[in-house]
């Protein structure tokens, strides 16, 4: 015996419509291509002043002067760019430590050479 009344029972939903009222999937590709035309073309997108073209399974950035420029190139420009930096700042410490070492030598240099004529000078006044 149900507590407020009868038992639940929900109505019944309407059929789905179809997803798709286009019938250009059923057609075969000759009369596709004479619906459609034989070229589609690639894909061109205009934001924000930017162009993007599809080529080659990849999207191309058009610049002003004409010529295109990948997300590929540009990541490996930065990759080299890095790798420059890397071995630059690894050079200027090479640099740093070279000048490190000629300074000690030169200082080592000078030492021997005072201890050198100090040497001769007692020799000298011995005789």
């Amino acid at each position: 015996m149900p507590l407020f009344g009868s038992t639940f029972s929900p109505k019944k939903t309407p059929p789905r419509k179809s997803a798709s009222l286009s019938n250009l999937h059923t057609l075969d590709r000759s009369t596709r291509e004479i619906e459609l035309g034989l070229e589609y073309g690639a894909p061109v997108l205009n934001i924000g002043g930017q162009s993007l073209k599809f080529e080659d399974g990849e999207w191309i950035t058009g610049t002003e002067s004409g010529g295109t420029v990948s997300g590929k190139e540009v990541q490996k420009l930065k990759k080299r760019n890095m790798q420059l930096e890397e071995e630059n700042n690894l050079l200027k410490i090479k640099i740093e430590l070279l000048l490190d070492m000629l300074t000690e030598t030169t200082a080592e240099s000078h030492l021997i050479q005072k201890e050198l004529e100090d040497m001769k000078n007692r020799y000298k006044r011995k005789k």
